[in-house]
């Protein structure tokens, strides 16, 4: 590879228009040769052949293509694959392992946002503010706020965390300072390794039933689809708060809308199931629902963090140094 390695950059610009500021763009060209400062939406692009013909790193995003075997024969260069991006499922296929191309995630950058998001919603939920905020546009007026919504504040709640990912693990750092308990759930780690963290360990059940808030931080694969069935939903206390930041995918869709057309529990979702709700969904008029278009991760401003990791992987593997978050194989079956 040489000194300055021939970089590509592959995503959709309506996603990414935004994305990369011109300071980024600088310092891509000071770390490598980019013969093309437009990136590639497809790859029957008519550039395409001769871009990637020289690429040795891609610099991904949203909306990039995928990267089958076919496309690879294409790219003999390549060796890194840097996303300035969460997840890498969308484009990452078996191929580029085989090739023993290198590929890096921008996740831990996008967990900070949503960590932030979480962390909001958590002390908004035992506020009751999503609650009270409703009652007081309909009265109007003075009431006595505890005993309109029995409960109402932060101190000694429990906080269950489903998922010690880098977000949920972020999560529970966030809420340190706070006068909560913070209960943890994870099958891939002991409970002595969540107890080792300050957090307390408990089966899923438990931590639903025991839990004043539950936010779920878990990635979603084919053993997590459904992982709050009717069943689990069930077990939340009458009163307390589902928060999903995660994947609609983590909950069943309709025991999860039987739950909150009862009134029981409320929710914080910025994920559903599906993804974009249909125009008649009833989950749009709940008024024990808090409802936000998958916001939490990264944006605005907030995207640069992502592409900041980025380059600074790009400037790692360039000098030949170890890849700070980098993707490997064995990884496949864990992350989201």
């Amino acid at each position: 590879m040489s000194s300055r390695p021939c970089a590509v950059l592959a995503m959709s610009p309506a996603l990414t228009g935004s994305l990369i500021t011109p300071a980024h763009r600088t310092r891509l060209h000071e770390l490598c040769s980019v013969p093309d400062a437009e990136p590639l939406a497809r790859f029957d692009d008519p550039r395409a052949g001769a871009l990637l013909a020289d690429a040795e790193i891609l610099l991904t995003a949203w909306g990039c293509p995928s990267l089958d075997a076919e496309l690879l024969k294409r790219a003999p260069r390549l060796r890194a694959i840097m996303h300035a991006a969460g997840t890498v499922k969308n484009h990452i296929t078996e191929a580029v392992f085989e090739r023993g191309i290198r590929v890096s995630s921008a996740a831990a950058a996008n967990a900070q946002p949503v960590a932030e998001y979480a962390l909001a919603a958590i002390l908004f939920a035992n506020k009751r503010v999503f609650q009270l905020q409703r009652r007081y546009r309909e009265v109007r007026g003075f009431r006595f706020w505890s005993q309109e919504a029995p409960g109402l504040g932060n101190l000694g709640k429990r906080v269950g965390i489903v998922g010690l990912s880098r977000i949920g693990s972020r999560v529970a750092r966030l809420l340190e300072p706070f006068d909560l308990e913070v209960a943890a759930h994870d099958p891939t780690l002991s409970d002595e390794a969540i107890a080792e963290r300050g957090l307390l360990p408990l089966g899923l059940d438990e931590l639903l039933a025991s839990s004043d808030v539950v936010s779920l931080h878990a990635p979603l694969l084919p053993a997590t689809k459904g992982l709050l069935d009717a069943r689990r939903l069930a077990l939340l206390r009458d009163g307390s708060t589902l928060i999903n930041t995660a994947r609609g995918g983590l909950v069943d869709p309709q025991a999860l809308l039987a739950e909150l057309v009862s009134g029981r529990i409320f929710a914080v979702l910025d994920t559903t199931e599906p993804e974009v709700l249909p125009a008649d969904s009833p989950l749009y008029d709940l008024p024990n629902l808090f409802l936000t278009p998958h916001i939490a991760g990264s944006q605005g401003r907030e995207t640069e963090r992502m592409v900041d990791l980025a380059l600074d992987e790009i400037e790692r593997f360039a000098r030949g140094e170890t890849l700070a978050h980098e993707v490997r194989e064995g990884d496949w079956s864990t992350i989201a």
